[in-house]
């Protein structure tokens, strides 16, 4: 295992923050506390010699942008494993690294967007979310044609048909900000954003503190307050590790721009869902691409331009 020596940040109590790493946390917790409290983790695994030493693994397992390669891939040996003892399902975790001269962008043309939510279910069924207690990273808003107050929009419409006379509809999910302040908000670096953009989680390092909710201003971050309902026969088995891999009760989620998809060379799955060809993402760093077409001739505008957060997701209309 990597060494885990790494500083993070530790409330003092008193409003500011001082430096303690992962390992002296367990020193002070005492060797045995660290122990009964491993044990306690395991309690719930099947005793079984791979479960077992999984758990002690996955338990002290480091930091994504601290494991060594080898690292990596025992941990996603591990969780791989992990998957198929929960669910009996064999899935693919890959690790594709960002992908060299890309920076991803998304564009979304609200004249075309009808209301019909076809990009929330596709999300849903690409990035293995929970169903019963639906855990959703596009939600679709609501608002008075010729209104773009989002603070008054109806975020849970429920609709037979639209679109409803009258309405218009602006879906948001994680606007993968330049400056993102969930970022700057998370106490255990378990968020960051990656050289092509895309900000991302690791779930094994989140400890479902909530910050990096109160920090961001575009209601992007979903928590599993419970054990995720996932039928094995609705799991999508590839997966990545910073992407759609089955996730845990107690951590934060949100959209990845289909990590899994959109470093192959594919596009978001709510993308290829739309049926109103609303979408558009693209290598903002391709002069010839589509999106750069789009915030080049079209008249476009970002939410809550105020705050400097500088998001990577664009609005326009014909």
């Amino acid at each position: 295992m990597s060494d885990p020596n790494e500083q993070l940040p530790e409330n003092s109590g008193s409003g500011s923050t001082k430096a303690i790493s992962r390992r002296k946390f367990f020193k002070k917790a005492s060797i045995a506390g660290a122990t009964v409290a491993a044990t306690t983790a395991m309690a719930s695994t099947p005793v079984d010699g791979d479960a077992f030493t999984d758990a002690v693994q996955e338990f002290f397992q480091g930091h994504y942008q601290k494991m060594t390669k080898e690292e990596v891939a025992d941990a996603i040996a591990r969780l791989e494993r992990k998957t198929k003892r929960k669910y009996g399902v064999d899935i693919q975790i890959n690790n594709d690294p960002p992908l060299e001269g890309v920076l991803f962008g998304y564009a979304l043309n609200i004249s075309k967007c009808k209301g019909y939510r076809k990009c929330v279910t596709a999300c849903m069924e690409e990035n293995n979310t929970s169903r019963a207690l639906q855990i959703q990273y596009i939600r679709v808003l609501e608002m008075d044609k010729g209104s773009m107050n989002i603070e008054e929009s109806n975020h849970y419409y429920d609709s037979e048909t639209v679109p409803q006379e009258g309405k218009m509809y602006l879906p948001i999910q994680c606007h993968h900000c330049e400056n993102p302040p969930c970022v700057r908000a998370c106490p255990t670096k378990a968020t960051w954003k990656e050289d092509d953009g895309i900000v991302v989680i690791d779930y094994n390092w989140c400890i479902g503190c909530h910050y990096c909710v109160v920090a961001c201003p575009y209601w992007a971050r979903r928590f599993n307050w419970e054990d995720p309902d996932l039928p094995p026969e609705k799991i999508n088995p590839v997966t990545h590790y910073l992407g759609n891999r089955p996730r845990e009760r107690g951590v934060m989620e949100k959209c990845t721009f289909c990590v899994q998809r959109t470093r192959k060379g594919k596009l978001p799955a709510c993308l290829e869902a739309c049926p109103t060809g609303a979408r558009v993402f693209g290598n903002l760093l391709d002069p010839n691409s589509e999106i750069r077409y789009i915030l080049e001739n079209k008249t476009v505008f970002r939410l809550k331009e105020e705050l400097n957060t500088n998001p990577k997701f664009w609005y326009y209309t014909d």
